[in-house]
């Protein structure tokens, strides 16, 4: 597997940012699950197949993403399942509309981000999670919503910078599944250095925030 150097943006190469300050569209509501507004201030009413299930866990969140952990990209950097899966998601062509660019582009691009959506619907709290293909776009979907913080937690989605701490300079993304204690947290990612699902142990030191998905306890 040949390695790869993370897009800063992780959008397709040929994928312009025509509107970084757009927020994620939050998708259907989760019975009982409490639901981030989306960019007009509305919830979204189109309940997708995993809507039906009940609201997640963090612990339900990280057993899903474990349990792709060793699933590897293509030559191309391309080729996951969270690839096809998000090419054919309706979210897709939400952002192709908003960056611009083709669903087609996406067959080989960056995909942590598409990782992270991809356990989001697995585990029915995709309104909660968000999903998207652009980490920055993600993450000011999150400080916007007032759930944006720089404590580690389990099920947090956490962002990466590995030129500084600014928002818009986030390279990476991924969940995290424990505080170490010792300045160092371990996660779950897709789209590591070996182009694989892994986990890792990251300095927070690299950490510029973290997401919090409004999970039941």
């Amino acid at each position: 597997m040949t390695k790869h150097v993370l897009s800063r943006t992780l959008m397709p190469a040929n994928l312009s940012l025509l509107a970084a300050g757009v927020t994620i569209a939050a998708g259907a509501l989760l019975a009982g699950a409490p639901a981030f507004a989306d960019h007009q201030g509305h919830r979204q009413a189109n309940a997708p197949q995993a809507a039906q299930q009940k609201p997640a866990t963090a612990d339900a969140i990280l057993k899903i993403a474990e349990s792709q952990m060793g699933v590897t990209e293509n030559a191309a950097g391309g080729g996951t399942p969270f690839h096809s899966w998000y090419m054919a998601s309706q979210r897709a062509k939400e952002t192709v509309a908003r960056d611009g660019g083709s669903i087609q582009a996406y067959a080989n691009a960056p995909w942590c981000a598409m990782f992270v959506s991809w356990v989001g619907e697995k585990a029915g709290a995709r309104p909660t999670i968000g999903w998207d293909a652009y980490t920055i776009t993600w993450a000011k979907w999150f400080q916007k919503n007032g759930h944006w913080g720089t404590q580690a937690k389990p099920g947090a989605v956490v962002y990466f910078s590995w030129d500084d701490k600014s928002t818009d300079s986030i390279d990476h993304m991924g969940l995290v599944k424990k505080d170490n204690g010792d300045g160092t947290i371990t996660t779950v990612e897709g789209n590591t250095g070996n182009g694989k699902v892994e986990q890792r142990i990251r300095p927070t030191s690299q950490v510029v925030g973290y997401g919090y998905p409004q999970y039941n306890a």
